[in-house]
């Protein structure tokens, strides 16, 4: 069964440690995407989403600038990230993991999601909706996200490994009436 992404309730947020001491966050405020999920057989289910790498906020605008710059995103070059799924492993009745591509830039990873499903609620506007929040962590240098300064004291200014934090609220799609 389709469905499509609730972006009003929905978050992509992302966690890098910045001078080795802190943690900068931040999210991309536009995305898209669908889901094929299937009740009966979570195994069957596929992802398909883009994120738009332009709109990265840090809430530091002159940070944005650079992550946008073509020493991280480049995204004049690049305009997009993209996930798309290869398989699901089921784990038990409310978890999983979601294998798939992961394009940033030019250049495409497999990355494992841990998914956990928060479940299904008719709404009061008549839909039925679903939720889902997902985490994984990779090396944002595999990705050509490599720009960084070297700290005095040693290590660097910017971590390598990045959080990805995914909180989606899915919308079913109606069915449409099969035809006679």
């Amino acid at each position: 069964m389709a469905w499509t992404i609730d972006t009003s309730h929905s978050t992509i947020n992302f966690s890098v440690k910045h001078l080795m001491v802190s943690t900068a966050r931040g999210q991309f405020e536009k995305f898209g995407g669908t889901v094929h999920f299937d009740d009966a057989s979570p195994i069957d289910s596929t992802v398909d989403v883009t994120i738009d790498a332009a709109s990265i906020n840090t809430k530091d605008a002159q940070r944005d600038g650079h992550l946008k710059s073509p020493d991280f995103f480049d995204v004049e070059k690049y305009p997009t990230i993209t996930f798309k799924s290869k398989t699901v492993k089921h784990i038990d009745a409310t978890n999983a993991k979601l294998i798939g591509d992961l394009t940033i830039k030019d250049v495409t990873k497999e990355v494992t999601l841990d998914v956990e499903y928060q479940g299904q609620q008719k709404s009061p506007f008549g839909t039925t909706n679903a939720g889902f929040t997902a985490v994984t962590k990779f090396n944002r240098e595999d990705f050509n996200l490599g720009w960084n300064v070297a700290l005095e004291a040693g290590g660097f200014l910017v971590g390598k490994d990045i959080k990805i934090e995914i909180d989606l609220e899915l919308i079913k799609a109606p069915e449409t009436a099969a035809v006679a």
